[in-house]
This record gives structure tokens, C-alpha cells and sequence, in this order.
């Protein structure tokens, strides 16, 4: 029996061997599997309805049925170098060993052959040697333009043949070494193929798609591909030069200093905007990108990608990162292409030396080049702005100050009258451009206004004074959009100075005063206090708030209940979260349907601010756990004589009369002094 050893061997070596294996060749490895069940060597295929494309499947393909969003259907083939026999299951036997010339035929480039032959190009491809051909489908050949058509047969010894040699390489060359962004040298003038090879398995030849690969023949190998490939000699910033539909396009990336990028080795994706996707933006916001180079810079950045994306590639959603840093989401809606969702590219697959390039009728317009006004327009956070602007604060929206700007989201005025208070909103612009990740807990922000907003860092949330972030930054080329749950509240006061600028507060105020905590509320501490309201008194009884009232030190141990030792803004509570209080006892603060409960008592009125704390009004006056357990009777007042309360054998070891031990002892007389202080205090009551 083999070793477990040993089987773990044989996985590993199965997963290493799966891995090494080109994307190619894993999708037709994927293929065979699922064409099995039809007989040896059938693979499998995704036919999009209504077209002749056809589609290796990988496993994620195989079950979405989707290529570009249109439906596929399945179909069975036979895998390549393999051919049906009559009266026989699947695809038994292996194509005839042929030149190339006779191979053209046996894999269906009929239209290749045929030109193979009139162009002379028979005579070397049937005799010996090592070539590869990138042999276009007869149905490529046909799509051509007439007049370029015309233009090859009408001269097959010159302009066929250089054609035709343009698709071959003077190697055997197969799918493992078709290595994505390489190129091979021709065998027209040595001019270069550029190869792609991607993730998902599709193999690209100058943005033709590898429809059927590694046909081998006695002296090389067919791959056909879908369509006829056109010389390429110029680079990126070559073609953009020369076409007249992007001449806005060049005089921004001469502008932009990026000349030199789009001329170098690489593999680049241009987006590029055509001279109506200049047109569509308004002048005033144009001129003041084209006014400014950095700006400039990261607009045409974001038109660029960091490796060369053929259309024929894409037959899914993908995301792609542009030289700018942003992601773009890249897909397709049957032949068209998307951007973001949008189908606003107008001509595709324009191939260049060092990458490719598709027109864009739109500018992709970046944050980072935008101003404030300009980001929240086009934000959840559309009324904050139109408010800054009826206060008269527009022009901070569309400076060059560096600011940063806490926003409510729009959902926050629901229910609410939005006003355009301006003090308030002054408070509402940072004097510096930050950018959230890099804030911490405690760190002091001032505002337009002077004041200081304070940063609370929590597990699940990051909050500037009573105002939670809700969603990631948006930063603009001189300010950062923070969109926040509500309008922020700066504090006035000291947690005392609040506590008695507020009516509803003035019998804890008494109180705190009674109790001597009066100057520890007003010490630069951090502190959240649940604040009984005048109501919250009233509703006890004359009795027990006298009681309450007339023993100092108990007032002042039931208010330190009400007091957390750090601050806590409601936006940081999430189902619950307890916090010490002063007392020592903990307290529970949870959330639920946006209402905040403490010790599951509703809160009237969170998040009213001070300097060195946070207050919650409540309408009920919270019991520690030990006082509410002594007004029940249940429990004793010290925890370790509860053993005596339900212990069975203390009480026959009292009915029989039995000698206790020394600390038994004690703890009994312990007990009885106790019982007896209670009932002092009760004949005193």
C-alpha cells in the first residue's frame, strides 16, 4: 500500500505539474475533461449563439454559459491533431504528419493554402525546414475590406507574399512558448509579432485570437487565428501623432511631459481620448486641467494601463490598474467593448511596437484631478455641497487651498430640513489635506473656524468628534472629500459646562455637585456620561430619592455608575460594547435599528459633545449590579457568605448542633451582624 508520503508527493507533484502548464494549455486540458463523456480525444467548446465564435472553457466559463454577456451553447470537437473515423466513438485517430502546405487544408485554412499557392509560398513551406504559421481563417480573409483585399491578390508576388510571410516565424514555436508580451521576428523584413498570452487561456498574435493551436506538420506547426494581421512599425506615440482624431490627445501629452513614455519599450494599453471626448467636458473645467501639468499628468495616466489589453481577451469583466494607481473595470457586451460599465470605445486594437491602443469617445476623468465641488456633485454627498454653496463657501470647493471636507451623505437629510448655517459649516473644512488611514486616535484637527475637532479611533469605526466616516475617501487634486453619517458637532465646554447649560439636566448637576465630582467633570479627562435627565429623577420615589440624596458617598458611587472611563460616540457601538465606569462595575451600550441603549435602557439624546468627554441622556437613573441585588433581598452584601445562604450542609450541621470549624465560625458571626445591621436600618426607616 502506498505511504500517505507518498501521496502527498503525487499531489504536490500533480499541482506543480498543473501550475507549470501555460493558460492555454490548462482551458484545453479543462476542455478534454468536460468532452470525455463523447469519446478519446473530443474537447468540449462554448459556441456563443447566433456566431461561429467558439471558446476553449475554463471551469468558471463552464458554468456561467456567458461569453461577453451573450449566451453560449456547448459543442464537441475533436481536440487538435485528432480526426473522427467512421462508425467509431469521438475522435480515435490522429490527423496524417504533412507539410505545412498540406496541413493548411487538413485544419481548414483552405483560403491560406489557396493564397500559399498562388503567392508561390508553396514551394517553401512544402519543403524542409522549421517554420511556424499563424494561419487566418478563411472567414478572416473574407471580412477583410474589398479594396485591401484587392490590393493582395492583384500583386500575390509581392504584396501576398509579404503578407503571407508576415505570418510566419522561421521556428516551431508552440502554445508553452507563446509567452505573453514578446514578440517574434517575422519572416517579412524580421518586422515583430507581438505575442499575448493571457490568464484566462486566450493566446493572442498581434490581438488575433488562437482559435485552434499546435497542428504540427513534418516541417513546423499551424496555429490559426481570426484574423488577418497587418504589419505593425510605429510605436504608441507614433500613431497618436499621426492620427488626426487625437490631436487634442497629443497636445496634452506634449503638454504633460509624456512623450517620452508612450515612444519607449513596453506594453502599454493607450485608452485614448479622442478629440470629441476633449469636447464633451466643460471649457472652464478643460482649460484649468490643461492650465495645470501635475493634474494633467494623472488624467492621461489614468488613460493608460500598465500591460497591453486585446480586446479578443476579454470575455468577462476585469479589473485593470491604470499608471494613475486607479482600477478600471474592463468588459464586453457582445463586440463592444466597456469602460466602468459604459460602451465608450469607438475603435479597438490599434496595434503599435510597444503595446495597443483604442479609441475612447469619453475622458476618464480621475479624482485626483478634480476639485472638491466637482468630486461632491458626483457623490452621495450632493446636498452637503449645495449647502456649502448657499452659505457662500463655494470658493473653498474650487481653490487651490489644501483642505479636507466632512460631508454628510445625503441619507442623513432624510427626514430633516438641511440648513445652511455657515459658522457650522466653517466647521466642516479642515485646514489641511488628509487622507483617513493616516489618522489617529486623539489627533487634533483645526477647522476653518479655528476650532479643534478631536479623531477617535475604534475597532469598527473612524470618527472626528460625533461624526463616523461612512465611506472611503475621495481626494481631489488639492482637497479630500470625508463622507460622514451626520453633521459634525464641535464641543463648547467642559462635560460640567454643558451639563449645566442644559435645563434638562439640573437635578444631576445638584447632585454632582452634592456628591463633590464637580471638578473632576471639569479636568481634560475622557469621559462618557449616561446623564439622567430631571425626568429620570422624577420618575423615583420621594423615598429613595431622598435616600439617595441625603448619603454623599452612595450619590457619588451610583454617578460614577454614569460615568465611562474613555469616550464613546455612538457611531462606535456597534450590537454591544462595554465600557468601564468610574464605579468600577462595567456598563453595556448596544445599538439596534439606529437607537442606543444602555444596559438595554433607551437613550434619549446621544452624542452631545464637550471637550473632555461625550453625554448621553437618559430617562432613568442605571443601578450598579450590587445595588440592584441588595434592594431584592437576594444576595448578601458580601459574596462570600452566599455559601452559607444555599449551602445544604451548613444547614444540618446547624439543625444537628454540630461544632464548625474556626473560619465557619467566623463567617457565621459575620453573617448575623449583618442580618442585624439591616434590621437597624429598617426599624430607622
Amino acid at each position: 500500500m502506498p505511504s500517505l508520503l507518498s501521496w502527498l508527493a503525487l499531489a504536490l507533484w500533480l499541482s506543480v505539474s498543473w501550475a507549470a502548464r501555460a493558460p492555454y494549455q490548462q482551458i484545453l486540458h479543462h476542455s478534454r475533461i468536460r468532452g470525455r463523456h463523447q469519446g478519446p480525444n473530443v474537447c468540449a467548446v462554448l459556441k456563443v449563439i447566433g456566431t461561429n465564435s467558439k471558446y476553449l472553457p475554463n471551469c468558471k466559463l463552464w458554468y456561467q454559459r456567458k461569453i461577453c454577456g451573450k449566451s453560449t451553447v456547448i459543442a464537441y470537437e475533436c481536440c487538435p491533431g485528432y480526426e473522427e473515423v467512421p462508425g467509431e466513438k469521438g475522435c480515435p485517430a490522429a490527423l496524417p504528419l504533412s507539410n505545412l502546405y498540406e496541413t493548411l487544408g487538413i485544419v481548414g485554412a483552405t483560403t491560406t493554402q489557396l493564397y500559399s499557392a498562388s503567392s508561390n509560398l508553396s514551394a517553401e513551406i512544402t519543403s524542409p525546414g522549421s517554420y511556424t504559421i499563424f494561419a487566418p481563417t478563411n472567414e478572416a480573409w473574407a471580412s477583410l475590406p474589398a479594396e485591401m483585399l484587392d490590393s493582395l491578390v492583384s500583386n500575390v508576388n509581392i504584396e501576398l507574399l509579404n503578407a503571407l510571410r508576415y505570418h510566419m516565424v522561421n521556428k516551431r514555436v508552440l502554445t508553452d512558448e507563446l509567452k505573453h508580451g514578446t514578440s517574434l521576428p517575422s519572416m517579412y523584413q524580421n518586422i515583430d509579432i507581438q505575442i499575448h498570452h493571457y490568464p484566462n487561456g486566450i493566446v493572442t498574435v498581434n490581438c488575433a485570437r488562437l482559435l485552434k493551436a499546435d497542428h504540427h506538420a513534418t516541417n513546423g506547426v499551424v496555429h490559426l487565428i481570426d484574423k488577418v494581421i497587418s504589419t505593425t512599425t510605429n510605436n504608441i506615440l507614433q500613431i497618436v501623432e499621426v492620427e488626426e482624431d487625437l490631436e487634442t490627445l497629443l497636445t496634452a501629452v506634449t503638454a504633460a511631459g509624456l512623450n517620452s513614455l508612450l515612444e519607449k519599450e513596453g506594453q502599454y494599453t493607450l485608452l485614448a481620448p479622442t478629440n470629441e471626448a476633449f469636447e464633451k467636458i466643460p471649457q472652464e473645467t478643460l482649460n484649468r486641467i490643461l492650465r495645470d501639468p501635475e493634474a494633467l499628468k494623472d488624467l492621461l495616466s489614468n488613460h493608460i494601463l500598465k500591460s497591453a489589453m486585446c480586446a479578443e481577451a476579454i470575455i468577462a469583466g476585469l479589473s485593470m490598474e491604470t499608471l494613475e494607481g486607479n482600477m478600471l473595470e474592463i468588459g464586453c457586451n457582445g463586440d463592444e467593448l466597456t469602460l466602468n460599465g459604459r460602451p465608450i470605445i469607438a475603435n479597438k486594437d490599434v496595434m503599435a511596437t510597444n503595446g495597443v491602443i483604442h479609441f475612447v469617445n469619453e475622458l476618464l476623468i480621475p479624482d485626483s484631478v478634480k476639485n472638491l465641488l466637482e468630486l461632491g456633485r458626483e457623490s452621495d454627498v450632493s446636498t452637503s455641497i449645495e449647502l456649502f454653496q448657499r452659505a457662500g463657501l463655494g470658493s473653498h470647493l474650487t481653490g487651490n487651498e489644501r483642505l479636507t471636507l466632512l460631508v454628510p451623505t445625503n441619507s442623513y437629510y432624510k427626514g430633516r430640513t438641511p440648513s445652511a448655517d455657515r459658522n457650522l459649516l466653517r466647521d466642516h473644512i479642515i485646514k489641511q489635506q488628509l487622507s483617513s488611514k493616516y489618522l489617529f486616535h486623539g489627533q487634533k484637527l483645526e477647522t476653518l473656524s479655528g476650532k479643534e475637532l478631536r479623531v477617535f479611533v475604534y475597532r469598527n469605526n473612524l470618527c472626528i468628534e460625533n461624526a463616523c466616516i461612512a465611506a472611503h475617501d475621495k481626494r481631489g487634486r488639492f482637497g479630500t472629500l470625508f463622507a460622514v453619517d451626520k453633521m459634525v458637532t464641535p464641543p463648547i465646554g467642559t462635560v460640567m459646562d454643558v451639563l449645566k447649560a442644559d435645563d434638562r439636566f439640573s437635578t444631576l448637576v445638584a447632585a454632582i455637585q452634592s456628591a463633590g465630582l464637580t471638578e473632576m467633570l471639569n479636568r481634560p479627562r475622557s469621559f462618557t456620561v449616561f446623564a439622567p435627565t430631571n425626568e429620570a429623577f422624577r420618575a423615583m420615589s420621594q423615598r429613595e430619592l431622598n435616600k439617595l440624596m441625603g448619603n454623599a458617598k452612595e450619590l457619588a458611587n451610583i454617578l460614577k455608575y454614569h460615568i465611562g472611563e474613555e469616550i464613546l460616540v455612538s457611531g462606535a457601538v456597534g450590537a454591544a460594547v462595554r465600557i468601564k465606569s468610574l464605579q468600577g462595575d462595567k456598563l453595556e451600550v448596544s445599538s439596534k435599528n439606529d437607537d442606543i441603549y444602555i444596559n438595554k435602557e433607551p437613550v434619549a439624546e446621544a452624542d452631545i459633545m464637550a471637550t473632555n468627554g461625550v453625554i448621553y441622556a437618559v430617562n432613568t437613573v442605571l443601578q450598579p449590579p450590587a445595588s440592584k441585588a441588595n434592594e431584592r433581598g437576594d444576595e448578601p452584601a458580601d459574596p462570600a457568605l452566599e455559601i452559607f445562604r444555599h449551602a445544604p450542609a451548613f444547614s444540618f450541621s446547624l439543625a444537628n448542633g454540630n461544632r464548625l470549624s474556626p473560619t465557619y465560625s467566623q463567617l457565621l458571626k459575620r453573617l448575623k451582624e449583618q442580618q442585624e445591621r439591616r434590621q437597624q436600618q429598617q426599624q430607622q426607616q
